[in-house]
This record gives C-alpha cells, sequence and structure tokens, in this order.
C-alpha cells in the first residue's frame, strides 16, 4: 500500500509562487506514473501535470509555463513548482500515483492553495 502526503500550500498573492511537494511511502518501485490534480469548487478533479519513470512529463495548457512537476527518486518525494500563480489556480491540489501491474492508483490527502486578488 502506498501513502502520500502533501504539504506547501497556503495564501499567496496573484503573480507569487508556492511549490507542493508530496512524500511517497511504500513500495515506490511499482509506481510508472507519478501526478498532481486540482480540484476547485463545483467542479470534477482535473489532472494537470504527470510525469513518467521515463522522465517524460505533461503539463495541461493552463498551467504550462507557470508550473513544474519534478520528482526525486531518491528522497520518494514529488514536487510541484508553481510560479505566476492567478486566482484561478485556487483549489485543493492532490498528488497521485498509478501502480503496476494492476494500474491503481492513490491520491493524497490534499492541500489547499488559494491565490487572493
Amino acid at each position: 500500500q502506498i501513502q502520500l502526503v502533501e504539504s506547501g500550500g497556503g495564501l499567496v498573492q496573484v503573480g507569487g509562487s508556492l511549490q507542493l511537494s508530496c512524500s511517497i511511502v511504500g513500495p515506490t518501485d511499482a509506481i510508472i506514473r507519478r501526478s498532481w490534480y486540482r480540484q476547485v469548487p463545483g467542479r470534477q478533479r482535473e489532472l494537470i501535470a504527470y510525469l513518467f519513470n521515463s522522465g517524460s512529463k505533461i503539463h495541461i495548457d493552463s498551467v504550462k509555463g507557470r508550473f513544474t512537476i519534478s520528482s526525486d527518486n531518491a528522497k520518494n518525494t514529488l514536487t510541484l513548482q508553481m510560479n505566476a500563480l492567478q486566482p484561478e489556480d485556487t483549489g485543493v491540489y492532490y498528488c497521485n500515483v498509478v501502480i503496476r501491474p494492476t494500474g491503481d492508483e492513490f491520491f493524497g490527502q490534499g492541500t489547499q492553495v488559494t491565490v487572493s486578488s
């Protein structure tokens, strides 16, 4: 079983930066994808960035150029660097991993990010 614990959320002004971290505990050798999701009130949880073991990474258009996903596998930590934050980035951010061979996925408890204008 894998456990994920996010940290680093908070309140920031428009244009500011935050760095989210996710500590991953468990059989990390089974992980095939690491991701960050975001959920805003009234909307479904949205995949915003993901990273494969090959190093290939994807960011959705609305965060491309502002957010960067990265992983330190030696420290079992997943990071989301968020720059040039906008009010529409406000939401709860979740760390996620997918494991082999089942394709099961795990989420952390989430961390709140609030961008004030």
